[in-house]
């Protein structure tokens, strides 16, 4: 039986799901959050199994944090819906969090080739993480696209932020409040076709997010 929430903020990525949603691992009860799309994301969830939530405000920070809410398991994970990461490698963060041996378990991306994450993006992740590690002590090397930690823990941080500054907002919160983190390389791949990023599928959208990443900093 599922013991834990997957949730996917979700914006048009109808073709990944299709691909994505069969190969959950079975300890996942996945929560699609649908915010804003076009295409036939939402259908394509329930189809597949998955609990749909509609979240009206855009913004990556109110899909998750709608994610958040809707959860019913004392534990919940996150993934983006794209199809860029293999849900299975989910199960290593979920045990660390289960057995104790950390609060917050993240991936740390490991890009299949150079092309799957742009020079752009790449280095606006670099330049956060670095002045996050020098400023705080984060005890990461990514921004956490996977992670996994428990529900009322997370709601306890009390996260603020609804746009892409989201999750450097939570590995600031999570390290200020002392909590232990276990990193765990993962594999990226490119996004699924038919999809298109909004973080890195350009330099001004890379440069959108990284503004929200400073707001948060400031």
């Amino acid at each position: 039986m599922p013991h834990c929430d997957l949730i996917l903020p979700c914006r048009d990525e109808g073709p990944a799901l299709v691909a994505l949603l069969p190969r959950v691992p079975e300890v996942f009860h996945v929560i699609v959050v649908d915010n804003g799309s076009t295409d036939d994301t939402a259908d394509v969830a329930r189809r597949l199994g998955a609990d749909v939530v509609t979240e009206s405000v855009p913004g990556y920070g109110s899909a998750v944090h709608a994610g958040v809410l809707a959860a019913t398991h004392p534990y919940v994970a996150f993934m983006d819906g794209d199809g860029s990461f293999d849900p299975d490698e989910l199960l290593s963060l979920l045990a660390d969090v289960e057995s104790g041996a950390a609060d917050l378990a993240v991936g740390r991306r490991r890009p299949v080739s150079r092309r799957v994450w742009p020079w752009h993006a790449r280095a606006g992740n670099a330049v956060i993480v670095a002045w996050l590690r020098r400023r705080i002590d984060l005890d990461a090397h990514d921004i956490a696209p996977m992670r996994v930690c428990r529900r009322e823990a997370l709601l306890d941080l009390d996260v603020q932020d609804r746009r892409f500054g989201y999750p450097v907002e939570l590995l600031q919160k999570a390290t200020l409040a002392g909590w232990r983190f276990r990193e765990h390389d993962v594999t990226y791949h490119p996004r699924a076709e038919g999809t298109r990023s909004k973080v890195s599928g350009s330099v001004k959208g890379t440069a959108r997010t990284a503004r929200d990443f400073w707001k948060v900093l400031a």
